[in-house]
């Protein structure tokens, strides 16, 4: 009993390592048959990725303004939309939007992206054009006024009235434009000049906002004026402050149709405190259009993200604005990325609203390469399984040769001998391993054999 059992046990143990080796010789033959198929399909997947590049960069440097203004408040938000998807932004503090544009044209200045006024170009330098080569626009993000703010007391002085009802009236004023990085004094020189108005004849500072500010109030200045969104706190707090007041742009809709870049806006009655009646009538004001300006060549998961982020932070309502109205593609001064196009004409990619950004993103940029790749491949791996079936065939009826062989000598040699040849193909025959699919060939070759076999002894 105990002989009988070990000798079962050593069967199951030949026949399980009969099994795996008959197995791995499958894999085997598979993996040589189907290998340099797969490598070529990996080879061409690696090479489109290297070519399309879809993973953005995890790290992006974003230049905003000076503290407290709207546009660090709204860099800010812009980091934390950014962040969610797990690239940091690192917001780079300035002076304003010309000091952005500058930064933006400076090859080693490391900023990817910036906020940029209309307007905020210097002429002299730029050529007039307005639209330098490198640089492409993600969208119009919301209006920037231009707000003048000015004394009673200094209009009363200067003008004998307690209003300032037109700008050709400056002359002799104490005027605070900004600081030569924000983009107000371009601006204000356009619109100088569009009035006729010589800068010799005014008394021009360029101190930043917070420092004009204080000197606006403890009366050592007449007037100041800079371009901010209305969420901004000097704006809010200079329109309650009692004595000061907000010039009217009676011209508006004329300013607009001389300036691509500037819009006409309305400050409701009311609109900043309604128990107050503040302000106490309907003021108009010229606005340029803030924009997110980017380097050409800016990686375009990138730029889907920044114009997802944009439509986010200034698709609500505001005091110049209906809900919906920003992002858009309007007063942009410089040509509209391919992205952003792509954005506003169908908004987000379908399937950023299933997927995580990373994965919906890679299959977006890659989406097309892989079709592509497989329409080219698929009528290759038709060619797989003949090879294979070649592959394992041909182990069987290589040895047909000899077997003909050695029929076709018998009578013109020595049966002896070729019953040696014959003992000798057979043992190797038994060797030979195949997938249970085709054991019936091999079956028939060694039935061949038996036949060869026969007729020699005969």
């Amino acid at each position: 009993m105990t002989t009988s059992s070990a000798r079962a046990a050593r069967l199951n143990r030949q026949a399980l390592q009969q099994t795996v080796r008959h197995t791995l010789l499958s894999v085997r033959d598979l993996l040589a048959t189907a290998g340099p198929f797969a490598l070529l399909s990996l080879v061409l997947l690696a090479l489109a990725y290297w070519l399309l590049d879809p993973t953005p960069p995890r790290h992006v440097v974003l230049a905003t303004g000076t503290e407290r203004s709207a546009y660090a408040a709204f860099g800010e938000r812009y980091a934390k939309i950014l962040q969610r998807h797990g690239i940091r932004v690192e917001l780079r503090s300035t002076q304003g939007a010309a000091e952005n544009l500058a930064l933006l044209k400076q090859p080693g200045s490391g900023v990817d992206v910036a906020f940029v006024q209309g307007g905020a170009g210097d002429e002299s330098q730029d050529g007039g054009a307005g639209h330098e080569a490198g640089l492409e626009s993600l969208g119009s993000l919301f209006h920037e006024p231009l707000w003048l703010f000015y004394r009673e007391d200094a209009a009363q002085r200067l003008l004998k009235s307690p209003s300032l009802d037109s700008l050709s009236q400056l002359p002799g004023w104490r005027l605070n434009i900004g600081t030569s990085g924000s983009g107000v004094p371009n601006l204000m020189a356009k619109v100088f000049e569009a009035n006729g108005l010589k800068p010799d004849t005014l008394t021009l500072k360029r101190e930043a906002d917070t420092p004009a500010v204080v000197a606006l109030l403890a009366g050592e200045l007449d007037a100041l004026v800079f371009a901010s969104a209305p969420e901004s706190v000097m704006v809010q707090m200079l329109l309650r402050t009692p004595g000061i007041r907000l010039y009217h742009f009676a011209q508006a809709e004329a300013y607009a149709r001389r300036f691509e870049f500037i819009s006409p806006v309305l400050l409701p009655r009311g609109i900043v405190d309604l128990a107050a009646d503040q302000p106490p009538q309907d003021v108009k004001l010229i606005a340029p259009t803030a924009m997110l300006v980017a380097r050409d060549g800016t990686h375009p998961a990138l730029e889907q993200l920044l114009v997802q982020a944009a439509r986010e932070v200034h698709g609500g309502a505001g005091w110049f604005q209906q809900r919906g109205d920003f992002p858009n593609t309007r007063n942009t001064e410089w040509p509209l990325a391919k992205e952003a196009e792509r954005f506003y004409r169908n908004g987000p990619p379908w399937l950023q609203q299933y997927l995580p950004f990373w994965f919906a993103n890679l299959f977006d940029r890659m989406g097309v390469v892989l079709v592509s790749l497989i329409a080219v491949l698929l009528p290759l791996s038709r060619v797989v399984p003949p090879l294979y079936q070649f592959r394992i065939r041909s182990r069987v009826f290589r040895w047909y040769a000899q077997l003909r062989a050695i029929e076709h000598a018998i009578g013109s040699r020595p049966a002896d001998e070729l019953a040696r040849e014959l003992d000798t193909v057979e043992q190797r025959v038994g060797e030979v391993s195949v997938p249970l699919s085709y054991a019936d060939e091999l079956y028939a070759l060694r039935s061949h054999i038996a036949l060869v076999r026969q007729k020699l002894a005969a």
